[in-house]
């Protein structure tokens, strides 16, 4: 049989009569498959690694995790527990999976609320079950299904209730699905009073075992969780500040290195800030439910944390102008940036130094340095001021680029005036460009005349707006520097909202002994967004 082929295409075959792109096709996907087995062991243990050195309490939660499974377990291994229990056992297990977090306070929330709800819908089962066992088999029937129809609607709406939503949703949805599993199986089933007892005691028990392992084995507090992401916030913002005036004064081939490089760091710095409000509320909400555990039993205002975090974003705001600036097109000449490097760079230094202040007095739990805002500072706004000043040519422009436009506007008044000769227009004497736009605006002439008006004076005007615009060649860095002066502003929002912060949460005094020696780690600081795992109801 001839083989069919297209024509001005030749195929060559082997010895089975397979084409040769075929197989090499073939080869060729067998040994990248080959290859990617091969470096697949690598890439497991390095993933591993990665993700243990980032937080070594990942590596703590999932041995938890495996131990409370393996305490849950021994009821169905344990012949005498298995005995009591049976088959409901499973609900235990399902508690454990389910209701067991990271920290200790989103475990006590989800399992408090999953026994809270599980024993509420339990005791209004019953009280309906007693009602409609009184009667007949319709009315009880019509009863029931009235009765879940009218808890399921009043729960469920009950769910869009700001403190409800925020604090039992959860339990709301264990209490719908309780409460229908017991209602409904109790028109069919006969002892469904023992069938709602096992559910809820082994529900206990596996919150029980899960509050367990939370609290007394290796705890970690939501609490601290959000203490330490404050810290890293106020940290990050000061490297982004300072990263982000010392990029803005180097030079063009550093800032292309930095574009290359994978990460940008002032990124990473304020992008943590930005992207906190829900992970503060949720932390804030887990540490509400946690227990005094500090030393002194303190319990700290958790909610002031989140009103620093909104002060930090509004503060982050201004940084993320400030990069901004760093990448826009038009930019500064070098020889023009190089006269404000200095009190730009040591403006900047002062406020970072003022926010590494308040993230160690946020870590040390202790009240600002009364000298966070130093007379340096000052000085280094007056020194950004001075160096404005003394180059008004700069900002203003010379005074030749100033007669050159009177001299273009002149030439374009003439030139109107003219052909508002030619055209029998008569307008009133320009003084500046707005009056005559304005003038021109409002006056009313006949139909006749308004056509021939507004062809001639359209490109005029549009040659007025343009010799009118005068653009600075330090206007990119007018930019930069009210940016960089804002930020300033805003820092005293930020000091305030910190110093109320250590009165509520009665922060120590300031010592200066204490601070005399620092450690510096350069390790990153731990990201608990990525420790949030996604929860499912059961």
């Amino acid at each position: 049989m001839a083989t069919k082929v297209h024509v001005g295409m030749e195929t060559e075959m082997n010895g089975n009569g397979v084409p040769e792109k075929v197989k090499n096709n073939w080869k060729k996907r067998i040994l990248d498959f080959s290859g990617k087995m091969k470096r697949f062991p690598g890439w497991l243990w390095r993933t591993i690694w990665k993700v243990g050195r980032e937080d070594p309490r990942r590596m703590i939660h999932a041995f938890k995790v495996g131990l409370s499974l393996t305490l849950v377990s021994l009821l169905y291994l344990v012949d005498p527990l298995f005995k009591g229990i049976g088959q409901n056992a499973i609900w235990a297990v399902m508690t454990v999976v389910v209701v067991l977090e990271f920290t200790a306070g989103a475990t006590l929330c989800k399992g408090l609320n999953r026994g809270l709800g599980t024993l509420l819908a339990g005791s209004l089962a019953f009280f309906i079950e007693f009602i409609a066992s009184k009667s007949g088999k319709v009315f009880r029937a019509v009863f029931i299904g009235a009765a879940v129809f009218l808890i399921g609607t009043a729960a469920t709406y009950m769910r869009f209730f700001p403190y409800i939503k925020k604090n039992y949703d959860y339990g709301v949805v264990i209490f719908l699905l309780t409460f229908n599993l017991i209602t409904v199986s109790s028109y069919r089933v006969e002892n469904v009073l023992k069938i709602a007892h096992d559910r809820f005691y082994t529900i206990a028990i596996g919150c029980a075992i899960c509050l367990f392992t939370s609290l007394l084995v290796f705890p970690m507090w939501s609490g601290e969780d959000l203490h330490n992401s404050t810290v890293g916030k106020l940290e990050g913002l000061a490297k982004s500040i300072k990263a982000c005036v010392n990029d803005y004064f180097n030079d063009s081939k550093l800032k292309e290195n930095r574009d290359k490089s994978s990460e940008d760091p002032i990124y990473k710095g304020y992008k943590a800030v930005l992207d906190s409000k829900s992970t503060d509320e949720t932390l804030a909400l887990y540490a509400s439910w946690e227990p005094r555990h500090s030393r002194h039993c303190y319990r700290f205002p958790w909610q002031q944390y989140v009103k620093v975090g909104a002060v930090l974003r509004q503060f982050g705001y201004t940084v993320v102008a400030l990069h901004g600036c760093l990448q826009s097109e038009i930019q500064t000449p070098r020889s023009a940036q190089a006269l404000f490097k200095d009190p730009c760079i040591r403006l900047a230094g002062e406020v970072t130094k003022a926010l590494m202040e308040l993230a160690n007095s946020i870590r040390n739990r202790r009240h600002c340095s009364p000298e966070i805002l130093s007379d340096h500072l000052h000085e280094a706004l007056q020194d950004l001021n001075t160096a404005i000043k003394s180059q008004p040519r700069l900002f203003l422009g010379s005074k030749n680029n100033k007669a050159n436009n009177m001299l273009a506007l002149a030439a374009a008044h003439a030139a109107r005036h003219k052909q508002e000769k030619d055209h029998g227009v008569s307008l009133s004497s320009v003084k500046t460009d707005s009056s005559a736009l304005l003038e021109w605006k409002t006056k009313r002439v006949s139909e006749q005349g308004k056509e021939n008006e507004r062809k001639v004076l359209r490109p005029q005007l549009s040659k007025i707006a343009i010799t009118s615009l005068e653009f600075s060649e330090a206007l990119p860095f007018a930019a930069f520097a009210s940016l960089l002066v804002e930020i300033v502003a805003r820092l005293d929002n930020v000091i305030e909202e910190v110093e109320e912060l250590g009165r509520i949460a009665c922060y120590k005094e300031f010592n200066p002994d204490d601070d005399e020696i620092f450690v510096t780690c350069e390790k990153p600081p731990v990201d608990v967004t990525q420790n949030q795992l996604p929860s499912h109801a059961a």
